[in-house]
């Protein structure tokens, strides 16, 4: 069974119920629980939501989530409070369906300093990550920290980071290798993907400037590639985007906030092989997301789900919970005949009782999916058709 987590979610668990990505109490935006974890079964398209116990994570924006032998691990963040450097995890495999957060208190090491929007790497059972923006005391500057501001009072500076830092789950060490050859700009809201023993890192945002760049790191020597000339045309700068593996040579990069503010919905793919950015044409060029999530599901569909439509910074109208799904590859033969089993179960009605027992269990999944699908946009058409007779 394929899943995908979505921590901080609000609203209630109930089926067709999809997690919220924003509150409001009296037109003031704040963050949403920390006490919720909402996950998504693939096979039906159901949105289930968990209260969780133990040393939940304050409620933050620009974590940074991994998932690693079935644990999830949040790092970093922002709230009212400032930056923070801490490292949660918790089981998502436990049979008894109760998930419960860990705080790593002990370890080895040193830490990377607190920092939010940043990106990983997950390598040999070691969390990799890269980059952020966040802050830094007088004693802890170096050429990694891009200064964006300070308080000299305090004696504390803000602005962006390009080092790598390393926690291996297995011993719960820290350590910063020491790269080598040219590392990339220090940046923010950035994305990273691994193929093989590379990690890649595209985009970002620097000062006011929005990155186009590509670069891989080899995760086993610490050697930097430099930016990667690649042949032919490429995507736009960006930041806020995703990075997503789609084989074993090919990565898969959607939305953003553009150079010039403007919320992204194109799509590329990025051949190893050829060296070359190809635009991808899909159904979803005019839904643009930036600072949403993105994972690769079994089937080499990529789901994108949250984020928000509008430029942050400047409107923010409303965040997203609607899910996009981008067929990368063709189905194979079995899933499009149960989708069509789904799309047409009440025509069918009388012979799919007479499946085999596996085959059955498929089936009443992806009827449960489309049965989903249908409410969701009978839900969306009826509140537009309301906004439409009061003249909103």
């Amino acid at each position: 069974m394929l899943l995908m987590t979505k921590y901080g979610g609000g609203g209630a668990g109930r089926h067709f119920k999809q997690p919220q990505e924003k509150q409001t109490i009296e037109e003031n935006e704040v963050y949403l629980p920390n006490d919720e974890i909402w996950i998504y079964e693939f096979d039906s398209g159901l949105w289930t939501m968990h209260i969780t116990d133990g040393d939940m994570p304050p409620s933050m924006s620009g974590s940074c989530g991994a998932c690693l032998n079935s644990n999830l691990y949040i790092f970093g963040g922002y709230d009212d409070k400032g930056y923070s450097n801490k490292l949660y995890f918790m089981n998502l495999q436990l049979k008894s369906g109760h998930y419960t957060w860990k705080h790593i208190k002990t370890f080895k090491g040193q830490p990377p300093t607190a920092r939010d929007k940043l990106s990983c790497w997950i390598y040999k059972d070691r969390l990799i990550y890269f980059g952020g923006y966040g802050s830094r005391k007088h004693n802890e500057l170096n050429d990694c920290f891009d200064v964006h501001d300070a308080s000299w009072e305090d004696q504390l500076f803000w602005g962006w980071n390009n080092d790598v830092h390393v926690f291996d789950t297995n011993t719960n060490t820290w350590l910063q290798p020491v790269v080598k050859k040219n590392a990339p700009k220090a940046r923010a809201a950035h994305s990273c993907a691994v193929l093989g023993n590379k990690g890649y890192v595209f985009g970002g945002r620097v000062l006011h400037t929005r990155m186009n760049d590509l670069h891989f790191i080899n995760l086993d020597t610490w050697t930097w590639s430099g930016g990667i000339t690649v042949n032919g045309g490429k995507p736009q700068g960006r930041s806020w985007h995703t990075l997503t593996p789609v084989s074993d040579d090919q990565l898969f990069l959607f939305g953003g906030l553009s150079a010039d503010s403007v919320p992204l919905s194109d799509e590329w793919i990025y051949s190893v092989k050829t060296n070359e950015w190809k635009q991808f044409k899909h159904l979803a060029k005019d839904r643009p997301r930036l600072w949403h999530t993105a994972c690769l599901g079994k089937e080499s569909e990529v789901l994108v789900f949250g984020g928000s439509k509008d430029d942050l910074l400047s409107l923010d109208t409303g965040h997203c919970n609607d899910l996009l799904i981008f067929q990368i590859q063709p189905y194979s033969l079995l899933r499009l005949c149960l989708d069509s089993i789904g799309k047409n179960a009440s025509v069918l009605e009388n012979q799919i009782s007479l499946l085999p027992k596996k085959l059955l269990q498929q089936a009443m999944k992806r009827i449960t999916f489309w049965a989903a699908t249908k409410y969701r946009q009978n839900k969306k058409h009826h509140y537009y058709d309301e906004e439409n007779n009061n003249g909103i």
